[in-house]
């Protein structure tokens, strides 16, 4: 792939220059120049373009022999730990039903565990599966690579689905990887938007990309099945409604061979330093760096226990070193959806506004009149919110007694 301006049609007008995130573009005899040394082909330049002078040449996709026809409906898998479904799985069931009216198909789950697991199915159906496909066995109590891939790479070879949806946790970006490697597959992470192109038929993948400053929305034409990873809280769960909580259940016999059984779990230890639960918090008050200091963060600390909240932080802030990772908000951090939001002293950069936009009600507080975050907020207070928190705490407590 490469990227060239056409002379031609170039007027000299700079807005290329000015939508570059990168600085590849310059001027010269007032024509347009693009250093391709720095130039990342993130297309940034191309919408900007009112004359359509710059183009991005595409190579020929090597399509192989895949009859992409073959392909039919939407997998998405079912993620568990001590017999418990991540609530990931049952917002990508929820999901998946949307894409899958649009595609005119059906949503199935799959589910790898021992006999114990079985008692998830209902749930699953519950919650917008046409179909189960449940393959049990001792060795699939908890997630391991090698026994878990192997045979989710025969369901995919022998049912053929056109799109499958894991969770971006620790064990769905482990699975996806591998499973897209044994079948060919694209691989989008970390997506926080889906959507069917009703035109090609093909799922849109959207995700933050070049550290949140454009949001690239990928496809992959070529290959089956689309897979994509979604971060927990992207989605909501929602179960249908008046349904018939039962669909077609359909076994699968499980494949491990005997070098897929090398690595044992001999332990699971919690990681205790992680106590912050963002994702499962209802409300959830976050500094930023219009806090101005570390030590404020006791204010956003007092604001969250005076609301039975947690705390929570932007990117900007932990690298700083003020408060720990465990509470950065955003999309090198935790994607939430806590009924409310409060953004304190934080601008709004789209890394940020990914891992909450989703929530029901955002307020946000900040001097600066123009910054982003207001745009995605419910209410807005303007004005420094070193003054603003301590006159809410005060009230808080008047109104509680």
């Amino acid at each position: 792939m490469g990227i060239k301006v056409l002379l031609d049609k170039c007027i000299g007008c700079t807005l290329c220059v000015k939508a570059c995130p990168f600085a590849a573009i310059s001027m010269q005899d007032k024509k347009a120049v693009i250093d391709l040394n720095t130039c990342t082909l993130c297309g940034a330049c191309l919408p900007v373009c009112k004359f359509n002078a710059i183009e991005l040449e595409k190579k020929e996709a090597v399509s192989g022999t895949i009859d992409k026809s073959s392909y039919k409906n939407i997998w998405v898998f079912v993620e568990h730990h001590e017999g418990d479904v991540h609530p990931v799985s049952y917002e990508l069931l929820t999901e998946g039903r949307k894409l899958a009216e649009d595609l005119n198909c059906e949503v199935a789950a799959v589910l790898l565990g021992d006999d114990a697991i079985e008692k998830e199915i209902d749930t699953l159906f519950s919650y917008g599966a046409d179909k189960v496909y449940l393959s049990t066995h001792s060795e699939f109590k908890e997630y391991r690579t090698a026994p878990y891939s192997r045979t989710v790479t025969e369901m995919i070879k022998k049912f053929k689905p056109e799109i499958f949806l894991i969770g971006a946790t620790t064990t769905g970006r482990d699975l996806a990887a591998r499973l897209a490697i044994r079948v060919n597959a694209g691989l989008t992470a970390d997506c926080t938007g889906l959507s069917i192109d009703m035109q090609q038929k093909i799922l849109n993948q959207t995700r933050p990309a070049f550290g949140g400053n454009i949001m690239a929305t990928i496809i992959s034409p070529n290959h089956r099945p689309q897979m994509a990873t979604v971060r927990p809280k992207v989605f909501k769960r929602v179960k249908i409604q008046g349904a018939s909580a039962r669909g077609e259940l359909i076994k699968f016999d499980p494949v491990i061979n005997q070098e897929d059984l090398a690595v044992k779990i001999l332990e699971a230890i919690k990681d205790e330093s992680a106590k912050v639960n963002l994702q499962e918090a209802e409300i959830i008050v976050s500094g930023g760096r219009g806090i101005c200091d570390p030590k404020n963060f006791k204010l956003i600390e007092e604001l969250a226990s005076c609301l039975s909240g947690a705390v929570g932080a932007s990117r900007a802030t932990v690298d700083a070193g003020w408060i720990s990772a465990h509470h950065q908000v955003g999309q090198t951090g935790k994607t939430v959806a806590p009924k409310v939001y409060i953004a304190c002293g934080i601008s709004g950069k789209i890394q940020h506004l990914v891992g909450m936009q989703g929530s029901d009600t955002i307020i946000a507080i900040n001097k600066d009149p123009d910054a982003p975050i207001f745009k995605v907020a419910t209410y807005g207070i303007i004005g420094d919110c070193l003054e603003i928190i301590p006159a809410l705490i005060k009230k808080i407590k008047e109104i509680k007694g």
